[in-house]
């Protein structure tokens, strides 16, 4: 009895042994499946190196009433082979014409931080104003102060579409986008803080500090509040008006 009793014991270490080997290789399977890009080649995107990706679940969600129903959303995910991974949502009003776009980018090996944030907003921005970007103020956010800027040149200022930018060191983080949604700029100014606010994390992976960063930033977020206009130059979408002649 005895020894069938330790016979019995040994084939279930056996038989577990053997199950989590399986679970492992499951766990592989699935993590290579959802990098491995769609249709067995990558899709081109944009700049080099950059395809997406069918196969990877969105990380992010943004829960904003200033995106009404009758705007349609997408969601994108980019991955680079070295490791960058962008989740780019846009808005569409009804007549297919973009409205808003919001990307974070989690950087990787590829990552070039010398070029500035408004070059490669200008290339995003390229459909709705000129090629060039100038500051417009900073906005507060949950996540801190982010840039704000617009296109320069002939544009009229009342009418053009904002963008923003804010870096995030730690962990390295790029939140970006634009926002044509509002007749004036306080309202894209609103648009744009009410989006930065709504944005929240589905899963952060295996990147713990990217849950205590949104966890900590929910502690800041506020509510979409109507647009004021604000008395600090600093905060403003407008340029400082100097006294006096130079």
């Amino acid at each position: 009895m005895t020894r069938f009793a330790d016979e019995i014991s040994a084939t279930l270490a056996r038989l577990l042994a053997y199950v989590a080997t399986l679970a492992l290789f499951g766990i592989f399977l699935i993590h290579f499946w959802e990098q491995w890009p769609a249709g067995g080649s990558p899709e081109p995107v944009g700049k080099a190196g950059w395809s997406l990706t069918h196969r990877a679940h969105p990380a992010f969600f943004v829960v904003s009433s200033l995106h009404p129903p009758e705007k349609t959303e997408t969601y994108t995910i980019l991955r680079h082979p070295e490791g960058g991974r962008k989740d780019v949502l846009h808005w569409a009003g009804k007549d297919g014409s973009p409205v808003a776009e919001l990307e974070i980018y989690r950087p990787g090996g590829e990552f070039e931080p010398s070029p500035p944030a408004s070059a490669d907003l200008a290339a995003r921005m390229g459909a709705a104003g000129g090629p060039e970007l100038e500051t417009a103020g900073v906005l507060d956010s949950k996540f801190g102060w982010a840039t704000l800027f617009r296109h320069s040149g002939n544009v009229d200022p009342a009418r053009s579409c904002l963008g923003f930018s804010k870096g995030i060191a730690d962990p390295s983080l790029r939140i970006s986008g634009w926002s044509c949604e509002g007749d004036t700029l306080p309202d894209r100014r609103a648009a744009i803080a009410c989006t930065l606010n709504r944005l929240i994390l589905l899963t952060a992976g295996n990147e713990p500090k990217l849950a205590e960063l949104f966890a900590h930033a929910e502690l800041r977020r506020a509510g979409c509040a109507a647009p004021t206009r604000s008395a600090d130059w600093v905060t403003s979408a407008e340029n400082p008006r100097l006294r006096g002649a130079l």
